[in-house]
């Protein structure tokens, strides 16, 4: 009980601190999204190696090396990450922040969709007419944009592969996120050397502020993760699932009253349909859970 305690706190944090990168990712162009990424990348890689050995985790991570089920599947994590993160900068710095906590809104969808396809899970009768209803969402929403929102589309695939990923791995958050980020940082830095060779790079041409800024994307990145893993190894996909909502509504807030993103009446009835399709699913998965721990206490004084 107290780890999933810790874990429920975890999960806040990380969900908070995504909530509100919208506010700075502006601030590190102007670096393009490839090169934020890069630097996000290789900056946590950094951030990581120190963390391990500080922590005294080098046994664990030499065992997640050595493990070859878990090294791929933290391959396939540090994979589907990196275009999560590459596509979330690009949004952010294009003026598609509602689109990106779109995202993240239809993203517990899409993870019990995963659940289904990927591990034979059946979705009860509510579970199914949230997903229709969020489906018919995003028929508006593709109206409304006149294509896909393939940014919401891509975050919300990509991010439910990952979290996906980091159960199945059962990693220790530390040393499972270092070794990510260790297995792209060689492409990463090798990016970087070119921008710099070709006279693209914007790390020591833009001041001393903006190489700090993009410096800094190591911490910046590594907190959340290393708190949204420790919360993936300690709560339920459910509760994991529910506290996904808090980072896309600071995100939903900062694109509509921050940024002043267009949000025209066919938007609005998509988002609504949206929010309307979670309040059945949530309403339905706290219900079940009750009914499953109520079944419980009842077996046990059997």
């Amino acid at each position: 009980m107290a780890e999933q305690r810790r874990g429920f706190f975890f999960g806040v944090a990380a969900y908070t601190m995504w909530g509100v990168f919208p506010l700075y990712f502006p601030l590190l162009e102007p670096a393009g999204a490839v090169e934020i990424l890069a630097h996000r990348i290789v900056w946590s890689a950094l951030v990581m190696g120190v963390l391990v050995l500080v922590l005294h985790r080098t046994s664990q991570f030499r065992a997640l090396v050595a493990d070859r089920r878990t090294l791929l599947v933290l391959t396939v994590a540090a994979s589907v990450l990196a275009v999560n993160w590459c596509t979330y900068i690009w949004g952010v710095n294009n003026g598609k922040v509602v689109e990106t906590s779109l995202g993240y809104f239809i993203n517990p969808l899409v993870t019990v969709l995963f659940a289904v396809v990927l591990l034979g899970e059946r979705l009860r009768r509510q579970q199914w007419v949230a997903v229709g209803i969020a489906t018919l969402a995003v028929a508006v929403l593709t109206w409304d944009y006149g294509r896909l929102p393939w940014v919401a589309l891509v975050l919300a695939c990509s991010f439910g592969v990952y979290g996906l990923a980091k159960k199945t791995a059962n990693a220790g958050a530390v040393e499972s996120l270092a070794l990510e980020s260790l297995l792209l940082a060689p492409l990463a830095g090798a990016y970087l050397v070119w921008l710099v060779m070709s006279g693209g790079s914007t790390f020591a041409s833009d001041g001393l502020g903006h190489s700090l800024l993009l410096a800094s994307a190591g911490v910046v990145t590594a907190v959340p993760l290393i708190c949204f893993g420790a919360a993936a190894t300690r709560v339920s996909m459910v509760t994991l699932g529910l506290l996904q909502y808090l980072a896309p509504i600071f995100q939903f807030a900062l694109g509509v009253l921050w940024y002043h993103e267009d949000m025209p009446a066919g938007r609005w009835a998509g988002f609504v349909l949206v929010w309307i399709a979670l309040a059945l699913f949530t309403v339905e998965a706290i219900g079940h859970r009750r009914r499953q721990l109520r079944l419980a206490v009842e077996a046990s004084a059997a």
